[in-house]
Parts: C-alpha cells; sequence; structure tokens
C-alpha cells in the first residue's frame, strides 16, 4: 500500500565505504527521529544532517542523513537516506533498526513503482532507471539516460497529436453537426493523413528494431566443417582460450558461448559443432545443436578453409544463403586468398572480419545512436498501433462509416498512450474537448 512507509538499502550488498538506505514514505522523517534520538518534523527537504545512531543506549553508528520532502523526491513521498559506514554487518544492523522503528522491507521495484503512481515519471522512464542500472556500455547507457529524461515521450507526443487531430475533428462532426462553422470532415480528407501517420510510425518502429539490435547484441552462430578453425575465431573474437582447438576433426561437440564488444557492437557468439555426416552419437547430438542454433541467429558466420574447400562448404553455402551471413575463409596463413574476406584466426589475424562486421551493421549503429524506444515491450505496442491504423486505413478505403473507423483509431491512440502507462478513454476525451469551444 502507498500508505505504507518502505525501505531498502540502495547501495550494492558488499563491503564498502558508505552504504546508503532509503525510507520513503510518510513516517520517513519520524523513523529518522527514532533512530537518532532528534527531531526532524520540521527538517527543511534537500537538506542533510549528520546523527549518531542508536540501538537503546548503545550508539551504532555516525552518519549523515539527506531529507527529502514530498513532492520533491524521488517517490514523490517523504524520503530519508541515510548514509552509514559500508560493511555488511553494519548495513544489515541499521536496516533492521530502521524495519523495528515501523517500516516494511521494499519490495523489487517499489521505490520507481511509487514514482511512477505518484506521478514523478511515466513508465517509459520507470523501465529506463532498471535499464541504467543494468547498462553494460556506453549505447545502452546514453539510451537510458535520455529516456529517462524523457525522450521517449518527445518521440511519441507528435503521433499522438496527429491521431487526436484527426479524431477530434471525427468527433466534432459526429456529435455536433448543426454547427455551421465545423468544417465537415470526408473520407477523402482523412486516409491520407492516415497513410502519413503509417509511415511515420514504421519509420520509428524501423529504428527501434535496429537499435534495440545494437543494444541486445547481435546472436552470432560461428558455423562451418570440422577443423576450418570455428573455434581458433572464438578465442580470438573473446581474446582468451574459451574453446579447444585441436587437429583433430570434431572436437567442438557442444555449444560454446561467449560474449565480444567489437568497437559499439556487441556479438553474442556461439561456436557451433562441425556439421558433416558422423556415426559418433554425441556428436550427431552437437550437430542438431548446431542447426537448431542456425535457426535463431541474427548472424552466421560461415568459415571455410581456404585450403581445403570441398562439397561440404557448398553446402553450407546453400543451407545459409538466404541468411545474414559473412564467410570469411580461414588460414590466410598458409595461402594467399584474394577478394574475400580473408582471415587466420590461429594467429588472431581477423581485422577484415571486425571490419566487415561493422560495415554490416552501420545502419543499426546509425539508430541506436538515435532517440527511440528502448524495449520490447515498447516496440510491441507500437505495433499494435500501426496494425490498428492499418485497419483504419482498410475501412476508409472501402468507404466505411467515419464514426466505427474511430474504433480503430482509439485503438492506436490507447496502445501509444499504453507505453507511458497512461490510457484510457476519459484521457482521450480531455484532450479531443479541450482543444473546442463550441459553447457547451
Amino acid at each position: 500500500m502507498l500508505t505504507d512507509t518502505i525501505t531498502a538499502i540502495s547501495t550494492a550488498n558488499g563491503t564498502g565505504a558508505i552504504s546508503v538506505i532509503r525510507v520513503s514514505g510518510e513516517d520517513a522523517f519520524d523513523i529518522a527521529g527514532k533512530l537518532t534520538r532528534k527531531d526532524f518534523s520540521g527538517v527543511k527537504g534537500n537538506t542533510v544532517h549528520y546523527a549518531t545512531i542508536f540501538d537503546g543506549e548503545e550508539p551504532v553508528d555516525e552518519v549523515l542523513i539527506s531529507f527529502f520532502r514530498h513532492p520533491h523526491s524521488f517517490t514523490g513521498e517523504d524520503v530519508a537516506e541515510i548514509s552509514c559506514h559500508g560493511g555488511v554487518y553494519l548495513t544489515r544492523k541499521v536496516l533492521g533498526l530502521v524495519l523495528a522503528r515501523g517500516a516494511r522491507m521494499a519490495e523489487r521495484g517499489e521505490f520507481t513503482q511509487r514514482a511512477f503512481l505518484n506521478g514523478k515519471m511515466d513508465l517509459a522512464q520507470a523501465e529506463a532507471v532498471n535499464d541504467l542500472i543494468f547498462a553494460r556500455d556506453e549505447i545502452n547507457a546514453r539510451s537510458a539516460v535520455h529516456s529517462l529524461k524523457g525522450s521517449v515521450t518527445k518521440i511519441l507526443d507528435p503521433l499522438e497529436e496527429d491521431l487526436v487531430q484527426i479524431i477530434s475533428n471525427i468527433e466534432v462532426n459526429i456529435d455536433y453537426p448543426e454547427y455551421e462553422d465545423v468544417h465537415e470532415l470526408t473520407e477523402e480528407e482523412v486516409l491520407p493523413k492516415s497513410r502519413e501517420w503509417l509511415e511515420k510510425i514504421g519509420q520509428l518502429i524501423r529504428r527501434a528494431e535496429e537499435a534495440n539490435t545494437i543494444r541486445e547484441g547481435i546472436d552470432t552462430v560461428i558455423l562451418g566443417k570440422p577443423n576450418v578453425g570455428k573455434s581458433s575465431l572464438l578465442n580470438a573474437l573473446l581474446e582468451e582460450d574459451k574453446a579447444i582447438v585441436t587437429e583433430i576433426a570434431g572436437t567442438t561437440r557442444d555449444l560454446v558461448e561467449g560474449s565480444v564488444r567489437l568497437g559499439d557492437i556487441t556479438l553474442n557468439l556461439i561456436d557451433t559443432a562441425g556439421i558433416r555426416e558422423s556415426d559418433d552419437k554425441v556428436e550427431q547430438i552437437g550437430i542438431e545443436k548446431s542447426i537448431k542454433a542456425l535457426e535463431k541467429a541474427q548472424l552466421v558466420i560461415v568459415v571455410i578453409d581456404a585450403n581445403n574447400m570441398d562439397e561440404q562448404d557448398e553446402e553450407l553455402l546453400r543451407m545459409t544463403e538466404n541468411r545474414n551471413r559473412i564467410v570469411v575463409y580461414n588460414k590466410k596463413d598458409k595461402k594467399q586468398i584474394d577478394n574475400t574476406i580473408a582471415i587466420s584466426a590461429i594467429q588472431g589475424d581477423i581485422d577484415a572480419l571486425v571490419t566487415e562486421i561493422q560495415r554490416l551493421y552501420e545502419r543499426e549503429l546509425s539508430s541506436a545512436h538515435m532517440d527511440t524506444l528502448n524495449n520490447e515491450r515498447q516496440i510491441g505496442l507500437a505495433k499494435y498501433a500501426k496494425l490498428a491504423m492499418e485497419d483504419a486505413v482498410r475501412s476508409l478505403e472501402e468507404g466505411m462509416e467515419l464514426d466505427l473507423v474511430t474504433i480503430d483509431l482509439q485503438k492506436a491512440y490507447d496502445a501509444l498512450k499504453e507505453i507511458r502507462g497512461n490510457t484510457s478513454r476519459e484521457d482521450l476525451l480531455d484532450e479531443i474537448f479541450s482543444r473546442f469551444c463550441l459553447g457547451k
């Protein structure tokens, strides 16, 4: 319940110089006073106070307490943040005393949930808080910070504005036909506006999916027949001996995985068992896993031994010809290779492959540096809005009455609003009638 006062450790669990215990709710200042034997009831917000925390008569720690008065706090409630000396024992001791004075343990994400429910941020911004914490690179961190500052709202506002304009004009024509100064709207006028809106959201979805590919990392399978250097390539990319490398064909019998950064691109790598005909039952299982991994891969790196290309290689090329792939010719240290992407995995000479990967994902990298939707939930809702508008366009093309078309337009609007966690029919009506002054 929002009336509860909640608490939790806000810093990492472990030994450090400082730990922070956050307390949020109407009793936050009172609890801080009970812990320190001070009266903080009249304390100003955005101030820091030195105090000693007591357990009965025994002093526990000297701390700094930061006070934030509602609504000017992260959660929108009264918040006290206790900065105590770090360390697992001492931090948990102070937390236990806070709980003993009437607070309850916060659930996962509950501080941010309260910030959302109290109107301090929308749902996209709330998601950005978690994205920022778990950001693993500059692109993810930048995207999260921009989203936290409202970039998703800025992206969606024009699309919502266009929808409201279309719907409001239709609604006024339906509800106030007696007003001579209201322009009578026709399908011929609504249809081009709807098509233009479809084009805009289609571009947004495309950019978001491209950016998401870069943020999440590209699921990449290294494919080839046995003993062509797949494991050597994996090790060269990871710059560690992750996979066993020998002269014996069929050494890799299971999937070997790893993740590597190539500039701004992350590859989620899978080294597969060499694909060939085999009577070895264990190797057969590994080959079956390789084929399944291939089906899910976003990028396939086909490795061919430049010194020993045969029908098995040709079959692999046929198998992957409709996939997003890069064909590399390995062992250039043993043979001169021209007009191809040539590497020597065993010597770590893979610059040609890295350059090709970066070239292949230039557009996705460009989208990742733009402000756009940030996760599958947001993209999914945008796609739903697009489908609803496509239904509306088909209805308009078939000559359906405008009042029926608004049903699909409303679905599109609701889907966009749901991205930010705010949707209702009343919300749309308020927006519509705030734009028209018709004397009623």
